[in-house]
């Protein structure tokens, strides 16, 4: 379903675009101090941004501070105006009206060609955009505009049910910028509230208000009292230093997870609660490998201690993960329990495996030897949780090779070499359920995103249907795709898990993988 490969190197950073760029349930923080007008906020990065062009792999994280889309999406998930006034979308079309008005950060209006033009160069498969790619819908589409009425529309090649929801909330890069692409990764263009006016490698990086700028999201403007007019974005990899620096005030805003939450409780701190899944497995399917039988596969599920894996992933008291997306994705529910599975080491003498004693699980005479990878770089407690498995896999009679490796490795692992049996990751964290699909189904790198191999047929007649109904209209089609995978044991997501968006002196919205609203930010006293 997928339009054109990813290359190999970037999933990680595709990740947090995707985050980035699918804005979901806005949640408020709050502080009561009187604000402080045309101050300077300090947000720490987890890591560097090479490029801040809002179509790259790396940029797309950032892009929310110059760019605007033409539409945004309220706290409680309702589409709000953007660069657009009104829209309307079927699965096959979407039409948005520009409101007037508009200019670029290089004060030229914005017209509907232009946008048109940003819509139709990000969804050209030969410019290779991971970034632009991690909202864009799945399906080839064409976009055309009309000056004269203020209009911009869209026709995909298929169905796609997003429409408003996908393209809606791409970037808007000016024509300046799109006339040299290659400036975009230390300079930006776009019509956004900010203007990227200091670029050093390897951070900070700093941006400057745009004056008259009032179309925000839901009409949002940069005259509200207590926006600052400086945001300075420093790169503080490590969640440890992250709360020192918050507790100290030595930066104003900070995303922590883990531990470290527990010390930022009580410090008159701002805080929002983010939703995310900690721990998404998948088994490597491909030809050759020991889990290409589903039989297996399902049986070293059933061997898991579910619960005692959630309180590993979140370092305390956890739940077992409901489904593949975080609570407040589109289409989010609990998707149906497992069935009472019968015993692990049964269902693996059907499949053919026997043991002997206390020695390992055999099958026409080789072992099962299981490759288990993972990475800290993508959750401090994965390695933990992977440690677990292995210890219970290897109960069960199985060989694990347990793996701890950096996420370049991990990388190359999954979408270079594919010698690994499972992985233990994060979720890809999308918005929308149809995120999911190039990971479980289409082709293998690197001509599509399905490093497991997987080839389930009923998750793929459903996802076929899903994508005839417009919208949530399809939400209870595509939780049934969601739990076909989970009775494959194509996937399983760990547990639910919270991080934190923490702010000193300031208050902000956040949205869908605590993705800050930069009009929404005060700094108060």
């Amino acid at each position: 379903m997928l339009r054109r490969p990813l290359p190999a190197a970037l999933p990680a950073a595709v990740t947090a675009a995707a985050l980035a760029l699918s804005g979901c349930d806005a949640a408020p923080s709050s502080t009561t101090t009187p604000v402080v007008d045309r101050g300077t906020v300090r947000i720490a990065a987890a890591s560097e941004t090479p490029s801040f062009d809002p179509y790259s792999a790396f940029g797309a994280a950032q892009a929310r501070y110059a760019y605007d889309s033409l539409v945004n999406l309220a706290p409680d998930g309702a589409v709000v105006s953007g660069l657009a006034s009104s829209w309307q979308a079927t699965t096959t079309t979407a039409v948005f009206t520009l409101r007037p008005g508009v200019t670029c950060s290089d004060g030229t209006p914005l017209t509907a060609s232009a946008v048109a033009r940003a819509l139709s160069y990000a969804g050209d498969p030969a410019n290779q955009l991971a970034g632009a790619r991690t909202v864009l819908p799945n399906v080839p589409f064409t976009a055309t505009a009309d000056d004269a009425a203020g209009t911009v529309s869209a026709a995909t090649a298929a169905p796609f049910p997003f429409l408003t929801r996908t393209l809606g909330l791409l970037p808007i890069v000016c024509p300046a910028g799109l006339d040299r692409p290659q400036a975009l990764d230390r300079s930006s263009q776009g019509t956004g509230p900010y203007v990227l006016t200091r670029y050093s490698p390897g951070g900070p990086y700093e941006f400057t208000v745009r004056d008259g700028y009032a179309w925000g999201p839901d009409g949002a403007t940069t005259a509200a009292p207590g926006l600052p007019a400086r945001i300075v974005l420093s790169v503080v990899p490590q969640a440890s230093t992250a709360a020192n620096l918050l507790l100290t005030g030595g930066v104003e805003i900070a995303n922590v997870n883990g531990p470290d939450r527990a010390r930022l409780t009580g410090h008159g701190l701002a805080t929002t609660d983010v939703a995310t899944v900690v721990g998404l497995t998948f088994f490597n399917q491909r030809p050759g490998r020991p889990l290409a039988d589903p039989q297996v596969r399902r049986a070293l599920v059933a061997a898991l201690d579910r619960q005692g894996l959630a309180n590993v992933a979140v370092g305390g008291t956890g739940r077992p993960a409901a489904g593949f997306g975080a609570e407040g994705s589109v289409c989010h529910t609990a998707l149906p329990a497992d069935p009472p599975s019968r015993d692990a080491a049964e269902a693996l003498r059907t499949a053919g495996w026997t043991r002997t004693g206390a020695g390992p699980l055999t099958r026409d005479g080789r072992a099962l030897r299981l490759r288990l990878i993972t990475s800290p770089d993508l959750g401090p407690t994965l390695p933990s949780v992977a440690e677990l498995m292995a210890r219970q896999w290897t109960a069960l009679g199985a060989q694990v090779d347990l793996v701890t490796e950096g996420l370049p490795a991990l990388v190359n692992a999954m979408y270079r070499s594919g010698e690994f049996d499972v992985v233990v990751g994060t979720s890809p964290g999308f918005a929308l359920p149809v995120g999911f699909v190039p990971f479980f189904s289409g082709p293998a790198p690197a001509e599509g995103l399905n490093f497991a191999g997987v080839a389930n047929p009923e998750y793929d007649a459903l996802v076929s249907q899903a994508l005839q109904e417009t919208d949530t209209a399809g939400c209870a089609t595509w939780n049934r795709a969601a739990a076909a995978l989970l009775r494959s044991a194509d996937g399983l997501p760990i547990a639910d898990g919270l991080s934190g968006v923490y702010g000193h002196r300031t208050t902000f919205a956040t949205t869908f993988g605590g993705q800050i609203v930069p009009t929404s930010i005060r700094l108060h006293q």
